[in-house]
């Protein structure tokens, strides 16, 4: 295994100018960086992370395209994820930008979707949840998700939860906008930081959902 040394700015370069390029042609010339500024450090980024949060997923660079009508052919990002339970977990990720963390669950079915809502409206795991997100927030990360728009189907729009109530998906997520450390072994420290915070989350939604 290679040892994690931190993640190349060219790295970002390559993601920049992929969105100006994004063809076979282009990938085909520059196929070699991405396998050694982006997948090789990546790969050693989660495989230091593994002991502690479990094995991640590498998503493949490739978008899949057949019932979109966006044709592009590569995704502009790398991410990675380490799973808890159906679609919920931990979530990392490089881009022109920086790099961004995450944690939550950001997939879900009407079976999930009801297991969760039973679980915020619950007296005791409803403000356990609420209490968590607020120290999520107090550490620097933003709360997501995919919402209704109107209260779902069974609970008033004075439900003292309603807001939580109304996702689909529950993410909380931060970006580290070209950090001068990106390059460095402090990035693996960060990103363990993060996710360390996001632990409660995450455990509570894999706790909700069923965990694997």
């Amino acid at each position: 295994m290679v040892a994690f040394t931190g993640i190349p700015v060219a790295a970002l370069d390559f993601y920049e100018d992929l969105e100006a390029d994004n063809s076979k042609a282009w990938w085909a010339a520059h196929k070699d960086t991405y396998d050694e500024m982006v997948r090789r450090p990546m790969t050693a980024l989660v495989a230091e992370l593994e002991d502690e949060f479990g094995t991640a997923k590498l998503f493949r660079p490739y978008r899949d395209v057949r019932f979109s009508k966006d044709k592009i052919p590569y995704k502009t990002h790398q991410g990675a994820f380490v799973g808890l339970a159906q679609s919920c977990g931990y979530y990392v990720q490089i881009d022109p930008a920086g790099l961004m963390v995450a944690g939550g669950f950001y997939g879900s079915t009407s079976e999930t979707i009801a297991r969760y809502r039973a679980a915020v409206d619950d007296d005791v795991r409803g403000p356990e949840l609420e209490k968590i997100l607020a120290d999520v927030q107090k550490a620097g990360f933003t709360v997501g998700g995919d919402t209704l728009k109107t209260a779902p189907r069974g609970y008033t729009v004075d439900h003292p939860r309603i807001e939580l109530l109304r996702h689909k998906s529950l993410t909380a997520s931060r970006s580290f906008p070209s950090p001068s450390w990106l390059d460095s072994p402090r990035t693996l420290k960060e990103v363990q930081k993060s996710w360390r915070a996001l632990t409660p989350l995450v455990e509570w939604s894999g706790q909700v959902l069923g965990a694997n």
